[in-house]
């Protein structure tokens, strides 16, 4: 009754094409493009090295050598005559002459007041100050190598306090430091007087 449908209308759909492939994956750490203005320096920028250069005073590094020797003698308490003063000194007040020894050896992180007054106390309430003092000179023998003479360093100073203080004493200062003013002082005024800053930026540097 109803006329039949064309065959044209019964003919399949023509293929579609073929799906793209995916797109390969980014590959691993990959960074996103910089992008921004660069920044030049100004003519005068002006940068303040904060790192300072390290005290080169003459410790030595190996001290399994043993080449060093003392500048004197234990004994030797006489041989300058501007050491009379710190001979005095040790003689009356020991505590002090040891606290500027102490401070140079721990490189100022025991400020001479401290050592003086622990070793005031040592010595006022127990009398066993030598044993003290006497772990100073082994720690500065090892540091410069010096040879532990003429006895052992605890035994040095039981027998010989105030004559082995005067001979560490005048070591320290043959080896460049001004034993007054301790050793933040020796540092400052070997960089020529230069302490330590932090970096001067300009106000015009951002990013």
């Amino acid at each position: 009754m109803y006329p039949s449908v064309s065959k044209e209308y019964k003919k399949s759909p023509p293929p579609s094409a073929p799906p793209a492939p995916p797109e390969p994956p980014a590959p691993p750490y990959s960074q996103p493009p910089v992008t921004g203005i660069p920044v030049i320096p100004p003519a005068n920028y002006h940068y303040v090295d904060h790192y300072q250069p390290r005290p080169q005073f003459p410790i030595p590094t190996d001290p399994s050598s043993g080449s060093g020797n003392w500048s004197t003698g234990l004994c030797d308490c006489c041989s300058d005559c501007s050491d009379c003063s710190t001979c005095c000194l040790t003689c009356w007040l020991p505590c002090v002459t040891f606290g500027q020894v102490a401070e140079i050896v721990d490189k100022g992180s025991t400020p001479c007041v401290v050592s003086a007054g622990l070793y005031g106390l040592l010595c006022y309430f127990s009398g066993c100050g030598c044993i003290y003092s006497g772990f100073y000179r082994n720690r500065m023998r090892r540091q410069y190598m010096l040879p532990e003479s003429p006895c052992p360093d605890f035994l040095v100073h039981c027998c010989c306090e105030c004559c082995a203080l005067c001979q560490e004493h005048r070591h320290l200062k043959s080896q460049g430091f001004d034993m007054s003013l301790g050793w933040r002082e020796n540092v400052e005024r070997q960089n020529g007087g230069r302490t330590m800053s932090s970096p001067v930026i300009p106000q015009g540097m951002n990013r």
